[in-house]
């Protein structure tokens, strides 16, 4: 029932749903209060409204925007309150007291304060907002971009402001109870005071030096840094704050490139879910300011994801414009007719090359280049299950989509026979739930059926917890558990808190990499993960989402995988390792692996599950598994060779297009020169005339 009710109120958890309960309740315990009347009880109600408010804030809560959407907003509740303290007083026959008059025009002068101080906190923010806002550029040394206001004043602004009523509010109450105005009027003096204090500490932020350079003086200033920097491949990014783990899976290869990289974002919410980085990161929200920015020296651009507003660099003729995706998989996505427009399309593997030839939609095959999938270098090869654990499945469901199609993902259909049967398995595996984070974005179904798989492997990990058969080791486990305090302790040191990051301007001036910093935070995270695992124990199911661990790292410690048609699989295929995909189209399965190349190699469950058997029997006797030459071959099919690596193809693959490149901006400036038509040199020619190379 508190599950439903979760979901229904769209609340994070039952404390949160708890709270919204006790606000709800609170202002008709006001009410109730007021009439009686009984100052104590209104005490007691204005205690709990108060504290619940600020958690639901606090919580960021969902059930807070919808409020302000209903006219029953943060200042809304606010003024109810005040209104009801007043009728509390003219209840108790104090409406001819001066304490009376003095609470009315208390609280109207404190609401006459939050115009000035809205409108000042507008300006300041509309002043400290950044035309493009950056890290690891260093703009702090071109331009002076001053500090925010301190103490957190435009932190959650309105609230604290509101929340200066409460001296008034604690003085008025006392004054009723005590049948004496001094306590009244003490609170409403210091309530206005510290209202007007609010208000005139602000004011300096709007004038002088406290006011960051215009938008033109800033944008200058990026130029002046691209013009030294002189980035050579650009990764550009443009999606919603769930897609950020699109770009975020290329941020250590741009770090490997051999040439100098630069990360280009156009919306804010990216950069603020920005994993971290060693790249110089610029994000430009301003299609304008992006195509006036100076990018000349920019040979090669890297496209994650196909989006409108990639338009406003593949425009500029002077770089190579390459597709790169987010994944590679037999979704629809990896043949999108759009990527026609790019100049080339790299690809994992021939598998991706077969993809376009087949779809047909306008991609020319010399336009398809294999690079590997650099992203999977962490992906251990697997040696079989290690002597005295049992096996461990992932069950790694991709979301629902946009389009409803049954097909896209097995946890609408499958879900939770596949994780019964897993959890029912004889001899026991363990099993890990892994949710692809879009679940439940389009359709509540998956995101119902998401809520029983979940249920289910947390009731199987209670149970088995108490199960004689798996004994835990309590020394490791609590070592472990004590590692994860202090790691994240350290984490957190090193990363700052949320005090600590300051608003754009000033982490655009501030938010320079510390390398030592940064090379220390890589190997605790590294830390993070070996002691996560093993204070969970080799045989504890789980359900794991969030960011860490990260899906590599869950891949490592599994024996095995069911998944449906996404790059998951075709990721997963890197370590060798058994997997099955569910067909929840029934289609057949030879139909389904005539259409899905990354299925070749896989148990193909139907949406009962009753294949698992096979997966099963494949990690527990890898001798005797049928497929394990076919994964061999398909890895290599869909990911390409393992020499030279990926980051070394994939590097030869920018130098050679930038070659391509600056081959033809140089016969466009000869063209130009001699004033006839372009005819661009060889590439061979250019080496020869470019002093620089040999």
């Amino acid at each position: 029932m508190i599950s439903t009710a979760i979901r229904v109120a769209r609340v994070g958890s039952a404390a949160e749903l708890a709270a919204a309960a006790l606000m709800m309740l609170g202002y008709p315990a006001l009410m109730l209060a007021a009439l009686v009347p009984s100052v104590p009880a209104f005490a007691a109600a204005t205690v709990v409204t108060y504290v619940a408010d600020h958690y639901l804030h606090r919580q960021a809560s969902y059930l807070i925007n919808r409020l302000s959407k209903v006219r029953a907003g943060l200042s809304i509740r606010f003024l109810i309150r005040q209104l009801l303290l007043i009728l509390l007083l003219a209840r108790m026959d104090l409406s001819d007291n001066l304490i009376f008059y003095g609470a009315i025009a208390c609280f109207i002068a404190f609401y006459g304060l939050q115009a000035p101080h809205g409108a000042v906190v507008t300006l300041i923010r509309n002043r400290r907002r950044m035309p493009v806002a950056t890290r690891n550029v260093d703009l702090g040394a071109r331009i002076h971009i001053p500090d925010a206001p301190k103490f957190g004043l435009l932190e959650r602004s309105a609230e604290k402001m509101l929340h200066l009523d409460l001296f008034a509010v604690v003085g008025l109450l006392i004054s009723a109870q005590l049948d004496s105005a001094v306590a009244g009027f003490i609170g409403i003096g210091i309530t206005l005071f510290l209202g007007t204090l609010y208000v005139v500490a602000l004011l300096p932020y709007i004038r002088g030096t406290k006011i960051p350079p215009t938008p033109e003086v800033i944008l200058e200033a990026v130029d002046d840094w691209l013009h030294e920097y002189k980035p050579q491949t650009v990764l550009c990014f443009s999606g919603s704050k769930d897609s950020a783990y699109q770009v975020n899976m290329w941020l250590e290869t741009m770090e490997q490139l051999d040439t100098r990289p630069l990360v280009l974002l156009r919306e804010r919410v990216i950069l603020q879910n920005l994993a971290p980085t060693k790249a110089p990161v610029i994000c430009v929200p301003g299609g304008v300011h992006l195509m006036n920015m100076d990018l000349s020296s920019v040979r090669v651009a890297l496209y994650a994801a196909n989006v409108g507003k990639n338009i406003h660099l593949l425009r500029v003729p002077t770089m190579k414009h390459v597709f790169i995706g987010h994944g590679d998989s037999d979704k629809l996505a990896s043949v999108n007719p759009f990527s026609k427009v790019y100049d080339e399309v790299w690809t994992a593997g021939r598998a991706g090359r077969d993809r376009y030839a087949i779809a047909d939609v306008g991609v020319r095959d010399d336009d398809i280049v294999e690079v590997g999938r650099p992203q999977l270098a962490p992906i251990q090869t697997w040696q079989g299950v290690p002597e005295g654990r049992i096996p461990t499945v992932l069950y790694a469901p991709t979301w629902e989509g946009w389009d409803n199609d049954p097909g896209n993902t097995s946890l609408l259909l499958a879900g939770e026979n596949i994780v019964k049967k897993l959890l029912k398995a004889d001899p026991p595996v363990r099993v890990l739930y892994k949710p692809h984070p879009f679940t439940g974005t389009v359709s509540s179904a998956a995101g119902s059926a998401h809520r029983k798989v979940t249920a289910l492997v947390e009731k199987a990990a209670i149970e088995r917890a108490s199960d004689p058969r798996f004994q835990v080791d309590a020394a490791a486990q609590t070592k472990a558990k004590a590692d994860l305090a202090r790691i994240e302790a350290r984490i957190s040191e090193l990363s700052g808190g949320p005090a600590d990051k300051g608003d754009e301007a000033e982490l655009t001036r501030d938010g320079v990499v510390d390398l030592a910093k940064y090379e220390e935070i890589a190997r605790l995270r590294a830390e993070w993960n070996d002691a996560y695992w093993t204070s969970v124990g080799t045989f504890e199911h789980r359900v794991i989402s969030g960011a860490e661990p990260r899906l590599y790292d869950c891949f490592n410690v599994s024996d095995a995988m069911v998944s449906d048609i996404s790059s998951v699989v075709s990721d997963f295929i890197a370590s060798g390792k058994p997997y099955a995909v569910t067909d929840s189209a029934k289609l057949g399965v030879e139909e389904f692996k005539r259409q899905n190349t990354a299925v070749r190699a896989a148990v193909i469950l139907s949406n009962k599950a009753a294949e698992l058997g096979e997966l099963l029997a494949a990690v527990r006797t890898p001798d005797a598994d049928p497929m394990a030459e076919d994964r061999k071959e398909l890895k290599e099919y869909l990911l390409g060779p393992d020499e030279p690596t990926s980051i070394e193809q994939f590097n030869t693959a920018v130098e050679n297009l930038a070659l391509k490149s600056e081959t033809r901006n140089v016969g466009q400036e000869r063209a130009a020169a001699s004033g006839e038509a372009a005819s661009p040199p060889s590439a061979e020619a250019h080496l020869s005339a470019d002093p620089t190379v040999g």
